[in-house]
């Protein structure tokens, strides 16, 4: 049961913002836009004597209020921690939890961006009751990237782009000019496009985003976006324009 004495705390001394509390906890405690750093933003959601997130803790920066169960944190590596026992048996869950993260731009101005919402949110809306009749814990979060440090933070290469538990559904990444993208930032900014069967979208089909999200569900590759990043030169200069245009005494009218 949710309590309302009971909640993680971070030692963020020891914390080495690797993301896995906040990626993996089922139970909406923690502020997962700001991942890998660790934010408790909902203390109430958290459920009573669980320690999953804390038994993950590779380095037990974790404990807990209200905690007189013993319980001490494991630190030990995330493969040692993985096996230990939680309480209210979402341990478990973590491998039916679908995590789907929509990364964009602009939702103001950029058509792509606009599209890729509405359509997403219609293929969620299919594919959501049914991955749940299958046990999955489907979760799905918007994020707008507003900063090349987001960008870099969520290791961002193009937009707008779609994860399923951090892998990219369409993969290889193809793009073009975008108007409206280059308008915002006063530079030639390319967006990307989607190619699905034959013919290629700057706003994918509902069918392209589902069959894409299924494979990436039941494919289970070990592709993420991990690794040796570096921001894009083409969202560099997107930032650094709209930056420069935002920072403008004439509003960007004359940039």
């Amino acid at each position: 049961m949710m309590a309302k004495t009971w909640y993680p705390v971070i030692d963020y001394a020891a914390c080495v913002e690797c993301g896995t509390c906040s990626s993996f906890c089922p139970h909406g405690v923690y502020d997962t836009a700001r991942t890998p750093t660790p934010v408790v933003t909902d203390p109430q959601a958290c459920i009573d004597c669980c320690h999953s997130c804390g038994n993950r803790c590779p380095v037990g920066a974790i404990t807990y209020v209200g905690d007189s169960t013993g319980w001490k944190p494991p630190n030990g590596t995330l493969e040692e921690t993985k096996e230990a026992c939680c309480s209210c048996g979402c341990e478990g869950a973590f491998e039916k939890k679908i995590v789907v993260e929509y990364l964009y731009l602009d939702l103001q101005t950029c058509d792509r961006c606009i599209g890729m919402d509405a359509v997403l949110d219609e293929a969620m809306a299919t594919l959501t009751p049914a991955l749940k009749l299958y046990g999955y814990e489907v979760v799905y979060y918007k994020i707008e990237i507003k900063t090349a440090e987001l960008a870099e933070q969520f290791k961002l290469i193009s937009s707008p782009t779609i994860r399923v538990n951090g892998q990219d559904i369409c993969g290889i990444v193809k793009e073009n000019s975008c108007g409206c993208c280059s308008e915002i930032s006063g530079t030639d900014v390319n967006c990307r496009v989607f190619e699905y069967r034959g013919e290629r979208y700057e706003v994918p089909p509902r069918e392209l985003l589902a069959e894409a999200i299924l494979k990436t569900i039941f494919a289970k590759t070990d592709d993420c976006a991990c690794g040796n990043y570096q921001l894009p030169d083409n969202l560099k200069s997107f930032f650094q324009g709209k930056t420069c245009k935002s920072a403008c005494s004439c509003n960007g009218s004359c940039c």
